[in-house]
């Protein structure tokens, strides 16, 4: 069972996630937090495998309870689901470690696929969320500037696997991932593993 915990000032907005959410089998909605303040305190409590987070909440917004959470190393994955549709609130919420950005009108059946994924280790944003991030003048040389090798080391990334893992799966050393991955970010004009795997998403090489 994913173990989820709902945070939105809203008892509304609150009362449907959870009803909603009751009838799947595979999640368990263990509580739920009206702001920032109450988020941090219940996620430590309560251990919830992810966290979907409103941003915009009285007293402590969103954003500073994600940047608590963390703070604390609390380790459950944050999806935020939130009406701010302005751009410059992506960038500062994924650097804080949210690992999906969505918007409340996301289709309810896309919302569990994507608590799904989240908690399956994956990272993921609405379009509008990774446009955000990635501006059209990054990456332009493309994946084609990657050797073979880095483009599977991006789509583990993508996957949301360690270095570690991705030096298991490919049989190599970690030390040979982290210069891949260094290279990766170096080509594509990037800046960390996060706008790695939105590059893959973004180009459906996450895919493959």
């Amino acid at each position: 069972m994913i173990r989820v915990l709902i945070a939105d000032d809203h008892p509304v907005v609150r009362q449907g996630l959870r009803t909603f959410l009751g009838v799947q089998d595979d999640i368990d909605v263990v509580g739920e937090a009206a702001d920032g303040a109450e988020v941090v305190s219940q996620a430590e409590a309560l251990a919830p495998d992810v966290i979907l987070l409103d941003l915009k909440m009285p007293g402590v917004d969103g954003l500073t309870a994600l940047e608590e959470l963390r703070g604390r190393g609390v380790e459950a994955r944050v999806l935020v689901l939130t009406s701010a549709s302005e751009r410059a609130r992506v960038v500062p919420v994924i650097r804080a470690g949210a690992a999906g950005y969505l918007y409340k009108d996301v289709d309810p059946q896309a919302l569990v696929q994507a608590i799904r994924a989240v908690h399956d280790g994956h990272v993921l944003f609405a379009p509008e969320a990774a446009d955000a991030m990635l501006s059209p003048e990054r990456g332009d040389k493309g994946a084609t500037a990657l050797t073979a090798r880095e483009r599977e080391v991006l789509v583990q990334i993508a996957l949301g696997r360690s270095n570690r893992e991705i030096a298991r799966s490919l049989v190599v050393s970690e030390k040979t991932v982290k210069t891949h991955v260094s290279n990766i970010l170096m080509k594509l004009g990037l800046q960390d593993r996060t706008q790695a795997a939105l590059y893959a998403v973004r180009h459906g090489l996450a895919e493959r």
